[in-house]
């Protein structure tokens, strides 16, 4: 089967590219990061203020079980993704598995409308499928990158997904929350948040058929065979054997490690944070939560070009030592905070670092790498060392918040992470930092 030919810095094939953003990113959004942790608040805090959720036999603080939850899916994903990658490098489809992803991830958001306390399993395995088609098909996506782009374009169009992704998401957000403050009621209010995550799921889909019209194919006529199915594991290994041969890789992923545990879990529990911890009055949450939520994605469309003209100006390493020193100030001030005033300041500091770090994170990545044809199963190794992280950081905050019955230590203890992000960084090999 003869291979599709492209050629690199194709412009159709990197808009089609970065467009899958904007279809994507509404899951992030809407879901992850706005409506969805409002909705389950209010799902599971009773009319004392009790937040205690019954599940498979046992007691949960609200927001412990659904970082458990989250964890678990990450777990899930560590698991996968190898053997899916090794899977598209020999087979050539890693859009086979993009579209994949994408479809269960949508359908199983559009089932999110049937949530409910009485099918608290069902409810939780949907979101869980959810949350795995959304990391699965970014392995896949992420993987695009170094394909249809020459390094010196890695940044900028890195950072243009992100933009892209922030713009596509909050339009769709304000139609939900046009949607949500039309309904005067509770109940009426809750039925269309069940809607708006409906409509993430058609969103999803859609937008997403204009990426699949124009990015390449690499099918290449081979079988996928028993060997092949846990090929992704040896190619994890061999990457691995590589990297440690490879300093100046080898010093960045320890750093990218440290610091993206952190980064990933703040961005995860944030909403969860703002509902518990702030004293929002007798409005309530979700005006405040949602002004916030769009406040950081239109700084994060600034923070993602703001960090790529530093990245010209100092270099990769050094933006991103600044931009985790600007997370560490975000973190402990974070843990002062109780006012809506002040929830919004660290709204603001975090949208301005929050899309830069991960584009900039993902774009130095791909400058690093090795000439290889192997990139899908090198993302997987970066995305498997993001998701490892991400277990580690939920399931801390999980615990920390059973225990102490506030998630405020778990975002100070988050600073240390940052702080030997930082250090790991400063240790990347300065005659070869971009």
């Amino acid at each position: 089967m003869k291979v599709t030919q492209f050629k690199k810095g194709d412009k159709k094939i990197m808009r089609a590219w970065v467009f899958y953003d904007w279809a994507n990113s509404a899951y992030n959004l809407v879901i992850i990061s706005a409506i969805f942790p409002i909705f389950w608040d209010a799902l599971t805090v009773d009319a004392d203020g009790n937040d205690k959720v019954a599940f498979l036999g046992f007691n949960f603080n609200n927001d412990s079980l659904i970082s458990y939850v989250t964890a678990l899916t990450f777990l899930l994903i560590v698991f996968i993704t190898p053997i899916l990658s090794g899977i598209a490098d020999y087979v050539g489809n890693k859009k086979f598995f993009l579209k994949l992803f994408c479809y269960l991830g949508g359908i199983s958001t559009i089932g999110l409308y049937f949530f409910s306390l009485e099918n608290l399993f069902i409810s939780l395995f949907l979101y869980l499928l959810a949350l795995l088609g959304f990391w699965c098909s970014l392995v896949f996506y992420n993987s695009y990158l170094p394909d249809i782009a020459e390094p010196k374009d890695h940044d900028a169009l890195s950072a243009k997904g992100f933009s892209y992704g922030y713009v596509g998401s909050v339009t769709l957000l304000i139609i939900n929350l046009a949607m949500i403050m039309s309904r005067e009621t509770g109940p009426e209010k809750m039925e269309m948040m069940r809607y708006s995550f409906v409509t993430v799921g058609v969103w999803w889909i859609a937008f997403s058929q204009f990426s699949y019209k124009y990015l390449p194919s690499f099918k290449n006529g081979n079988k996928v065979t028993k060997n092949v199915v846990f090929n992704g594991y040896k190619e994890l290994r061999q990457i691995w054997k590589e990297i440690k041969q490879n300093v100046l890789l080898k010093k960045y992923l320890i750093a990218f490690f440290m610091y993206s545990m952190a980064v990933q879990t703040v961005m995860l529990i944030a909403t969860y944070f703002g509902v518990e911890e702030i004293e929002w009055g007798e409005g309530g949450s979700t005006t405040g939560l949602i002004i916030s939520i769009i406040l950081i994605q239109f700084l994060g469309i600034a923070g993602a070009f703001l960090t790529t003209y530093l990245a010209k100006k100092i270099g990769n390493i050094y933006t991103l030592v600044a931009v985790n020193s600007v997370w560490i100030v975000a973190c402990v001030y974070a843990f002062t905070i109780h006012t809506p005033i002040e929830f919004y300041i660290t709204a603001s500091i975090v949208g301005l670092v929050m899309g830069g770090i991960q584009s900039l994170s993902r774009s130095t990545y791909s400058k690093y790498l090795p000439e290889t044809e192997d990139t899908t199963s090198y993302f997987s190794f970066y995305d498997v060392t993001e998701k490892i992280g991400i277990i580690i950081g939920m399931v801390l905050y999980g615990y920390i918040g059973q225990k102490t019955g506030s998630p405020r230590f778990a975002i100070l203890f988050f600073v240390l992470f940052f702080i030997l992000g930082i250090i790991f960084l400063l240790r990347v090999p300065k005659k070869d930092k971009l």
